[in-house]
């Protein structure tokens, strides 16, 4: 099999070229989906007002992405060192992660360490939601990234061909 013929392939059967905004996260279309059940079922009152409030604190406390990830870690039965070297990520930046409870990554950080944890495909795309990002189909390096997640691509180096084949920026 030629990986590179896979992802044309793949690229050809998947792009968007005018993807509307659909690109919501799977967080976001969850509450949205909670909040249409809460207005159906009662009729909206001031006094229904904190139990909104409640349940967004609820969820916004459920997709943090720290919580997320290292519950990743932990499913795995891995070491801080395991994960961050495996990519090349700085030890500093991923105690940042680990100790500051609203450290906000960048999506290349996200996804380096999604590569590390060898997550398949909605976990991957869980984990970004967490840290507020998506992988619209719009975009050839999303593509790619989610092209990898599916074949189980996890090594740095192929990724990186991939992106380079098509004069994307490679993860670090």
């Amino acid at each position: 099999m030629d990986i590179k013929k896979e992802l044309k392939k793949y690229i050809e059967l998947n792009f968007e070229k005018d993807e509307p905004i659909k690109a919501r996260s799977f967080v976001v279309d969850k509450i949205v989906k909670k909040i249409d059940v809460f207005y159906e079922a009662e009729t909206y009152t001031d006094e229904l007002s904190p139990n909104l409030d409640e349940y967004l604190k609820q969820e916004k406390e459920e997709s943090k992405f720290q919580k997320l990830l290292f519950k990743y870690i932990d499913s795995r039965n891995l070491k801080d060192s395991d994960v961050y070297n495996k990519v090349n990520i700085d030890r500093r930046l991923f105690s940042k992660i680990r100790n500051e409870e609203n450290y906000h990554p960048s999506k290349e950080t996200v996804i380096l360490l999604s590569l590390s944890l060898e997550l398949n495909e909605d976990e991957m795309l869980s984990l970004l939601n967490s840290a507020s990002y998506s992988l619209p189909k719009n975009n050839i390096y999303d593509l790619i990234i989610r092209f990898c997640f599916i074949n189980k691509i996890y090594d740095l180096t192929k990724v990186n061909d991939l992106l380079y084949e098509y004069n994307c920026k490679t993860l670090n």
